[in-house]
């Protein structure tokens, strides 16, 4: 507004209209908006299915027999998609087909509230451009059963109609003149292979070439036997039979319904085996608040573990068509070995039809698939143990992180997954009776003279290095209230060495890390089991973290973010203590050692030396393949060992030599 004037003379506004480069806009929205050229197919089929859904509603006492056919001309590069639907008139060519935006299907919708009419933005028949140098379509509308036309077009900007005679019954051909480089889609082998997955669902049958079987002639599992699908078998966690969500129908798992769901999974599933299959249901209620009409099936893959690969995979039909093969966010994170295909009414696309909004129906969608997952698992457990079994021994990695994010699966799974051990697979349960009402498990990654140490006491260690395993046990550990022996730890290494009875003179201490310490390593007199154990080299893991993150190559193998929090963690440690070495003062031949050094006895620093001699020897073995096998013949091994040192600090007869001359050499050699 001009400064001085009253608001009613204020200056007019200078309005201009939008100008629109036709040309360019039609070659973006037909070249650009679409992701690969198969989605022209997906596109003019569905045009099909709408023209057959409109023609139904506009006359159903028609009685015209629906009937989509694709045919292809390697010779001439020619795809055409023929229907038998409501046909075209020619001021519907001009203000649905030839009009950028327009689309009839929108508005038939919003009329009648059909929710079978795919068709949402008018921009699906541009994108026969994206593959053809020349669209024709020629239609004869039920309307005008006696009349014909024949669009013509090059590149969409510029088009001719001109009248042709009538189709043998109404409907329409779309001919694409294919560009040279998808002369490829002109093979009907390959139409069927796509087409089979993009209309697998669709209600209309999809012929190619001259083909009497439809490539959508699939039977679909959760149409078989209403909206909850399938079997209807509800399946659940509960004592009481039902699901983990409480939402079970309250029906019980049928014969054939599960054989039905198998067969769609294994024919629909693209590169895993499913080793189980269980329904996706509808959820009433608002999406708001987790309402969905969305129905469909999932299954358990057969497939590598999560640790390596993101395996899930879910296909999401949009109104019976396929809209994306990868809407894997949809799938809980946890769920890498989940496979599946959903389909809905209510999801919102995006313009390209190859992707969802994240709006309420997406994210409702998402809560109900995890649901899902839960109670087909729980289904699973209940109702086929052998399958559960096979499920627990391919997935148990992934499972361990999956009961971490859901109540409901940690339930579940609590006492049956297997956890990763210094004695192979054991669950939590077995590890918890083999550890005497302890779960023990270590930090690290074994090897060194813990791993003796475990191996000596015969206890299954879990492996705490392996993904989710720490977290697990020590949600485990609350829920069962048992004790958790963190090897490793501070609180971990109280709960193996215990303090002396009493503590060492300053001189036999110092004297004892003189004799068996090497640099970086601290003494700690303790007290621990097997007694026939007389030390243990236990490293320090904030220690050996720091090391790693102040290598000059940290920065490049690690995320900066994780970094700065790794080395606020270790600032606190100086890094000189690598590793400590607990001496067992209930030893027989430790003791016999600090007796013999009280005494005086000329061979108490050559037993010592034998003892550091020991540490090493357990230190090289441990680095490779444990000896022996048998975790008892190694108890035996190391309790000879200590047999043999009390036998060299024992009292010998007057004129012979303390220590035998080769033993003193075996002393020199640590």
């Amino acid at each position: 507004m001009s400064e001085g004037l009253p608001p009613d003379h204020a200056p007019a506004e200078d309005l201009r209209t939008t100008e629109v480069d036709l040309g360019g806009l039609v070659n973006v929205l037909a070249t650009h908006l679409y992701s690969t050229p198969l989605v022209a197919l997906r596109e003019l089929v569905q045009n099909a299915h709408d023209s057959h859904t409109r023609r139904r509603l506009e006359d159903p006492a028609g009685g015209h027999r629906p009937l989509i056919r694709v045919r292809a001309d390697a010779g001439r590069r020619t795809v055409g998609i023929e229907d038998t639907g409501a046909g075209l008139t020619e001021p519907e060519i001009h203000a649905y087909l030839a009009t950028v935006g327009t689309g009839y299907t929108r508005m038939l919708r919003e009329l009648t509230g059909n929710q079978e009419l795919i068709g949402a933005f008018g921009l699906g028949f541009l994108s026969a451009f994206s593959v053809a140098d020349e669209v024709t379509v020629t239609t004869t509308s039920h309307r005008e059963p006696r009349r014909g036309h024949r669009y013509r077009s090059r590149g969409g900007e510029q088009y001719s109609v001109e009248p042709v005679p009538a189709r043998p019954v109404p409907g329409t051909l779309v001919e694409l003149a294919l560009k040279a480089e998808h002369a490829h889609l002109a093979d009907e082998s390959t139409l069927r292979e796509v087409l089979g997955r993009y209309c697998v669902l669709l209600p209309v049958p999809v012929y190619v070439g001259d083909d009497e079987r439809p490539v959508n002639d699939v039977p679909v599992p959760w149409r078989q036997d209403g909206p909850a699908g399938g079997d209807g078998s509800g399946g659940g966690p509960a004592a009481d039979g039902g699901s983990a969500t409480g939402r079970s129908d309250g029906r019980t798992a049928g014969g054939d319904g599960y054989a039905a769901r198998m067969r769609f999974a294994t024919a629909f599933g693209r590169r895993f085996e499913p080793l189980t299959a269980f329904p996706v249901r509808p959820v009433d209620g608002d999406p708001a608040e987790g309402g969905t009409d969305a129905v469909g099936l999932l299954w358990v893959q057969d497939g590598g573990t999560y640790g390596s690969s993101d395996n899930r995979d879910l296909a999401v039909y949009l109104r019976g068509m396929l809209l994306t093969e990868d809407a894997r966010d949809l799938l809980p994170g946890w769920a890498g070995f989940i496979g599946g295909v959903v389909e809905s009414n209510r999801l919102t696309p995006t313009a390209s039809r190859e992707d969802l909004q994240r709006d309420d129906h997406y994210r409702a969608l998402q809560r109900a698939l995890t649901d899902a997952v839960v109670d087909g698992l729980y289904e699973t457990a209940r109702l086929r143990p052998a399958v559960w079994r096979r499920i627990l021994a391919r997935h148990g990695q992934d499972l361990l992180g999956a009961a971490l994010c859901d109540e409901r699966l940690f339930t579940l799974l609590a006492d049956d997954v297997p956890v990763p051990t210094s004695q192979g697979d054991l669950t939590a349960g077995a590890l918890r009776a083999a550890g005497g009402g302890a779960v023990h498990v270590a930090l690290g990654s074994g090897g060194g003279f813990e791993e003796m140490l475990y191996r000596a006491m015969q206890v299954p260690i879990a492996r705490g290095d392996r993904y989710a395993v720490l977290p697990f046990l020590r949600r485990y550990a609350g829920l069962r209230d048992c004790r958790l022996v963190e090897l490793g730890s501070e609180s971990g290494n109280r709960e193996l060495f215990r303090d002396p009875e009493r503590p060492l003179p300053a001189d036999e201490s110092g004297w004892l890390a003189a004799a068996l310490t090497d640099p970086g390593e601290q003494l700690v007199p303790a007290r621990f089991d097997p007694a026939g154990l007389p030390l243990v080299l236990v490293p320090d893991r904030e220690a050996e973290l720091k090391a790693r993150i102040e290598d000059d190559q940290a920065d490049a193998r690690i995320p900066s973010a994780a970094l700065r929090l790794a080395r606020s963690f270790t600032a606190r440690t100086d890094g000189e203590v690598k590793a400590r070495l607990y001496l067992n003062l209930a030893c027989p031949a430790v003791q016999d050692l600090l007796t013999a050094y009280r005494a005086g006895h000329t061979g108490s620093a050559t037993a010592a030396g034998l003892l550091r001699s020991l540490k090493v020897i357990m230190a090289a073995a441990s680095s490779g393949a444990a000896p022996g096998g048998a975790s008892g013949d190694l108890t035996a091994a190391l309790g000879g060992i200590g047999t043999a040192v009390s036998a060299l600090t024992a009292a010998v007869p007057p004129g012979l030599p303390a220590v035998p001359d080769t033993l003193d050499g075996l002393a020199g050699e640590g």
